[in-house]
């Protein structure tokens, strides 16, 4: 499910949760909401500042990416490759 996020349309009538934002998981096919669930002061939906992806920290090694059960390949010469 998606997260979407949430503000008040006046910030200065809204509950302490709306007027600052506020994030909720819900589904697609539900529709945006149009009202704070705490306060029903009325809430426009924001566009995300960035993506939910997972970060690596450090690159992957050959006995890690073995396990994560990829093909590891090693260039030999021109155009030629060995599995290791």
């Amino acid at each position: 499910m998606p997260i979407y996020e949430y503000i008040a349309m006046e910030t200065d009538k809204g509950c302490r949760i709306c007027s600052k934002g506020f994030e909720l998981r819900r589904p697609v096919t539900r529709p945006a909401l149009e009202k704070c669930p705490l306060c029903q002061t009325p809430v426009k939906k924001l566009v995300s500042r960035g993506i939910n992806s997972p970060k690596i920290t450090k690159p992957l090694s050959v006995s890690d990416a073995k396990k994560a059960g990829f093909t590891v390949l090693e260039k030999r010469d021109e155009g030629t490759y060995e599995k290791m």
